[in-house]
């Protein structure tokens, strides 16, 4: 049987910051904490090669900040996402602190995992979706599938993918990612991918 919770057990922001160790994934969901297990090897990778470009590709451009798996988005009193990358663009940085951002990221990024594939697909997209991400992409190495969805009129549509592989983002405006490059059986050259992108 579900536990329900009263208010009383809901966990804060303020309680989430003060019971998480520094370092560690989590994320709180309406006041529920869910810790994150250790990243495999090919999770971790992955997540770094998309932050790398995304984060290249802001640099460059000058489009805004891009954050790893450790940074939370503050989105209500109860809710406090850490995506595995996250962007927010220029216009939106002044709601950046310290230790936090007061509001929704531009666009969150997660890398399924066995443990958070619920989660992942259900629970976050749902939060992001009403906190106004205006793009989520769920990149699952397990399946061997990525999906890309974009905020039309408050509610998430799956972005068809060009050839079957290459997604654009609205929110990047520019930037394009071939999907067949984070299921390969080696991770291309970072580096090479970027320059890929910005000469397109």
């Amino acid at each position: 049987m579900a536990k329900t919770y009263s208010e009383r057990d809901l966990v804060t922001v303020e309680d989430f910051f003060a019971l998480v160790p520094d370092g560690q994934k989590a994320d709180l969901i309406d006041g529920v904490i869910y810790m994150a297990s250790p990243d495999s090897t090919r999770n971790d990778q992955l997540a770094g090669f998309v932050r790398f470009l995304v984060q290249g590709y802001s640099r460059v451009k000058d489009l805004g900040m891009v954050f790893g798996s450790r940074f939370a988005f503050e989105l209500s009193h109860i809710r406090a996402p850490e995506p595995d990358v996250a962007f927010v663009s220029i216009a939106r940085l002044h709601l950046v602190e310290e230790t936090r951002m007061k509001g929704a990221p531009d666009i969150a990024v997660e890398i399924v995992a066995r443990e958070s594939r619920s989660r992942d697909y259900f629970e976050k997209k749902n939060l992001y979706e009403s906190a106004g991400v205006l793009e989520y992409w769920i990149i699952d190495p397990l399946q061997l599938r990525a999906e890309f969805y974009r905020l039309l009129d408050g509610r998430y549509h799956l972005v068809p993918l060009e050839q079957n592989r290459i997604f654009r983002s609205e929110v990047l405006e520019g930037f394009w990612l071939d999907v067949e490059w984070l299921f390969a059986d080696k991770l291309p050259n970072e580096f090479e991918k970027l320059q890929q992108i910005l000469n397109s």
